[in-house]
C-alpha cells in the first residue's frame, strides 16, 4: 500500500514540478529571465511555495531546468531527424531549414542559450554551464555529420555552421527573419558545396 501512495505522490510532484517548468519556460523565453521572478511563476502555475521549493532550490535551478528542458527538446528532434534521414549533407540542410522555420515563427524571441549567456554572464554559474553544454553537444553534432559528409575540416566547417546560426538567431529577432533564414540555408549549402 505504501508503495502505491508512493508513487501516487511522485507522480503530483511530478504533475507540479511540469507546471512550474512549462510555465516558467514560456515567461523566461517571453519576457526574460531576470525579468520573471519566481512568484509570478508559482502564482501563474498556481504552485504553492512550499511545493516549488520541493522541486527547485530557487531560480537559478529553475533557470538551469528550463535550459536543460530546452536542450533535451533539442536533443530528441536533431535525434528522430538522424534517424531518419540517412544523408549527413540533407541532414545538415535539414538542420538549416528547420532553423529557419524557427526563426520564421510567430513569437520568436531569439535563441534561449544564447540570451541566457546574456543575462548569465558568469562563465561558473549553473545556468552559464547548462547553456555551455548544449552548444558544446550541438558543436559535435555538427562536427560528426561533416565529417560523415567528407569535408576538409570537419571543426572548422562546424564552427562556421555554429557561427551562421548564431547569427541567424540574433539578425532574426532584429530584422528580417526571412532573410536571416535565407542567408542561413544559403551559407549552409556553401560549406557543403566547399567540402
Amino acid at each position: 500500500m505504501s508503495k502505491v501512495k508512493g508513487l501516487s505522490g511522485t507522480g503530483r510532484r511530478s504533475e507540479a514540478r511540469e507546471r512550474l517548468l512549462s510555465t516558467a519556460s514560456r515567461l523566461f523565453y517571453t519576457e526574460g529571465i531576470r525579468a520573471v521572478g519566481v512568484d509570478r511563476v508559482m502564482a501563474e502555475a498556481e504552485i504553492a511555495r512550499g511545493t516549488f521549493y520541493r522541486h527547485f532550490e530557487g531560480k537559478d535551478d529553475l533557470v538551469r531546468a528550463y535550459l536543460e528542458a530546452t536542450d533535451q527538446d533539442i536533443r530528441d528532434r536533431l535525434g528522430a531527424a538522424k534517424e531518419e534521414i540517412g544523408d549527413s549533407s540533407v541532414f545538415l540542410q535539414a538542420v538549416a531549414h528547420g532553423i529557419g522555420e524557427e526563426l520564421c515563427g510567430a513569437g520568436f524571441r531569439g535563441c534561449p542559450f544564447i540570451n541566457a549567456a546574456a543575462e548569465y554572464p558568469e562563465r561558473d554559474s549553473a545556468v552559464h554551464q547548462a547553456v555551455l553544454a548544449h552548444r558544446a553537444w550541438f558543436h559535435q553534432v555538427l562536427q560528426e555529420a561533416f565529417g560523415q559528409t567528407g569535408a576538409a575540416d570537419p571543426v572548422r566547417s562546424a564552427d562556421a555552421m555554429m557561427a551562421m546560426r548564431d547569427g541567424a538567431m540574433v539578425a532574426g529577432y532584429l530584422s528580417d527573419p526571412q532573410r536571416a533564414n535565407d542567408t542561413l540555408v544559403h551559407g549552409v549549402a556553401a560549406l557543403l558545396a566547399a567540402g
